[in-house]
């Protein structure tokens, strides 16, 4: 399970325009997760060795990062805001909603590999709270209720 030669042509070609090695790590990690949903070791370790860098920097700098995925996540990822704002809104009662709904708690999958749901700090936008980012196209979805949960499920919103 390698990495294409045109995602290592992608990882070079990412050194020389960030500055470096060490600059594109984390739009390596990013392009990595971007063709395979998630982060594996091989594909870490592939990626370390194109940028001639230590594994185990490429390692800790995405451990540092809580959305570059080490697991395997579901085809569809929710990403729900518990930021003040969303709290101060509602956020609560959509979470549980969402996990009622799933069947899933934060940080885990659906049995079927549809949905994975992470909470995140904040998504920054909080003038739709509560707010969620959803989807591989990273859609900022929101304000959000509890009765709009079946219809985000759907792909309505």
């Amino acid at each position: 399970m390698s990495l294409s030669p045109d995602l290592l042509t992608r990882i070079r070609q990412a050194a020389h325009d960030h500055g470096g090695p060490r600059a594109a790590m984390l739009e390596a990690l990013r392009m990595i997760q971007h063709d395979h949903g998630w982060v594996c070791d091989a594909h870490l370790a592939e990626a370390a060795a194109t940028l001639g860098v230590h594994r185990a920097e490429m390692e800790a700098l995405a451990g540092f990062y809580s959305l570059i995925f080490r697991h395997p996540v579901g085809r569809t990822v929710i990403l729900l805001c518990d930021g003040a704002s969303c709290w101060l809104n509602g956020a609560d009662a959509v979470r549980d909603e969402l996990q009622r709904r799933l069947g899933i708690g934060f940080g885990q999958t659906t049995a079927d590999g549809e949905y994975t749901l992470i909470n995140v700090a904040c998504l920054g936008g909080c003038d739709r709270a509560p707010a969620a980012v959803v989807g591989r196209d990273r859609r900022l979805i929101g304000p959000l209720s509890p009765e709009g949960v079946a219809k985000l499920l759907e792909g309505g919103l």
